[in-house]
């Protein structure tokens, strides 16, 4: 799908988008929300909201961030709601639960590496521009934009992140 002829997009080419760009979406949702009903209704708001919004992407930024930067968005409405702040546990609260969720199984193997579970230790800022710089592999512009901060920030962010992670690595946390 050419990036820049989104915004002649058919319906039929928002099923394209959504079998290009799902998958991405949808893990990047359950990232920020640890939950996957949450994700479930994040991922299908964000592809509802690229197909209302179409005619007004610019191209300016890849389509990938444009659906990641809308997720981003749909994340932070979602979690603000205060059906949400009464309904979702926090982890902390169910800490004496023997039994591991599903969810948590799931993101506990797809996390296999002592990186990637270092990673999750983090701050949410900080896990947050190491997923997207790493794992999606966005350039430091697509990351700007996705996060909705400058190119400076972005880089400064990045830089921040990587010292954190690199002081728990040597067991020196300095948060």
């Amino acid at each position: 799908m050419n990036e820049k002829n989104v915004q002649m997009m058919e319906t039929q080419d928002i099923t394209a988008l959504m079998k290009t760009y799902g998958e991405a979406v949808w893990n990047y949702a359950y990232f920020l929300s640890r939950n996957h009903a949450a994700a479930d209704d994040i991922a299908q708001e964000t592809f509802i909201r690229a197909y209302k919004y179409m005619n007004n992407y610019r191209g300016e930024a890849s389509v990938k961030t444009w659906l990641l930067r809308i997720a981003r968005n749909r994340w932070y409405s979602f979690r603000s709601t205060s059906f949400v702040k009464r309904v979702v546990h926090k982890p902390e609260a169910i800490s004496g639960m023997t039994a591991q969720s599903a969810e948590d199984e799931a993101l506990e193997q797809s996390l296999s590496t002592d990186v990637w579970k270092l990673v999750y230790q983090l701050p949410l800022k900080d896990r947050e521009v190491l997923i997207l710089a790493i794992h999606y592999e966005l350039t430091m512009e697509e990351l700007a934009g996705t996060l909705g901060i400058s190119l400076s920030a972005a880089k400064s962010r990045l830089q921040r992140a990587r010292q954190r992670a690199k002081a728990r690595w040597e067991g020196a946390d300095q948060s």
